[in-house]
């Protein structure tokens, strides 16, 4: 009777994918391989499915994974009509999945994300958790440079409020009950590492070592790993205006300071003119203003993104 009970789950694995014409002949077959012995053994429907999101691939991205959905039923696909994001991508494939799936698993297509950490995590949604996150166990393999940039962006996520799960990526198993409230969350702004926590349920963690890409380049270079670093402090925290603001009260403190000191040294009549410490404060300041206005300006900019109320993806393709 148990057997039976899992053999009702439906699993629907959602990869997004960008220009990964190398890679995904590789990873696809891995997919549909751990699909299929999940049902054989009876953890999982032999409904489960593997949904691509294409991201609108400048490459042979979509055509191959049309190929793979003529191929096998348990392939599909749907492509964004251009290019959105990652964060987008996923959000489609969670949403398309949220009303015929029971539970969804969320990877990248580079098999970087160690694919028999599945079977853990389904056992974690057996035992009662709506929400499984993926954790890399080690940074081992990883350059120093790597290692130190992720670890900061991690670190600077929680110092600005994000609630955010340490080595963790976007590999997590979410039931289809927190995807319904995720359906909630209508910001265009997108964050899934610190919306998901937010949500809350019941969650845990499995931990994976996680492995070099097959085949391609990253698409995630330390450039766009800053960017969004900041977008998902900008989207889900307001403590940098906080900081501005506790910034303020601190400069104009010293600042007093600074006038009394100036008018004592006048009465005194003992001022001395020149020009290098005028120089000095007035970049300082200048500088400090000029930071402030743009961490200002992107949360108005970001407000302003959010008022149009856009939609976040629009799918512009299906293979079913």
């Amino acid at each position: 009777m148990e057997k039976d009970k899992k053999r009702d789950t439906v699993l629907y694995i959602v990869v997004a994918c960008y220009n990964e014409e190398q890679v995904l002949p590789i990873t696809a077959p891995q997919f549909l391989a751990k699909l299929k012995a999940l049902a054989e053994e009876g953890t999982i429907s032999d409904k489960s499915r593997i949904l691509f999101v294409n991201d609108g691939s400048e490459d042979g991205t979509w055509q191959i994974i049309r190929d793979l959905a003529q191929k096998d039923p348990h392939y599909l696909g749907i492509s964004q009509s251009r290019n959105r994001g990652h964060q987008s991508s996923l959000l489609a494939g969670l949403m398309e999945a949220k009303d015929v799936c029971d539970i969804t698993v969320s990877m990248d297509c580079d098999g970087q994300d160690d694919i028999n950490a599945i079977d853990e995590m389904i056992r974690q949604y057996e035992n009662g958790f709506d929400v499984v996150y993926g954790v890399r166990s080690k940074r081992d393999t990883d350059t120093f440079f790597k290692r130190f940039t992720a670890e900061t962006f991690y670190k600077l996520l929680n110092t600005m409020g994000v609630e955010a799960v340490n080595n963790h990526a976007d590999y997590r198993l979410i039931s289809s009950r927190v995807l319904t409230e995720l359906a909630n969350y209508g910001e265009v702004n997108l964050f899934l590492r610190g919306m998901v926590p937010l949500i809350g349920f019941p969650s845990t963690n499995v931990y994976y070592e996680r492995h070099e890409r097959l085949a391609g380049s990253t698409h995630y270079p330390l450039s766009k790993m800053l960017t969004l670093a900041f977008d998902g402090i900008t989207s889900l925290s307001i403590r940098p205006i906080r900081i501005i603001t506790m910034s303020g009260f601190l400069f104009t403190l010293i600042s007093a300071i600074a006038i009394l000191w100036a008018v004592i040294r006048f009465l005194s009549g003992a001022t001395v003119s020149g020009w290098a410490s005028l120089i000095c404060v007035v970049c300082f300041f200048g500088g400090a203003i000029l930071m402030a206005l743009g961490v200002i300006g992107e949360y108005v900019g970001k407000t302003y993104i959010e008022t149009k109320g856009r939609p976040r993806y629009i799918i512009s393709e299906r293979t079913y």
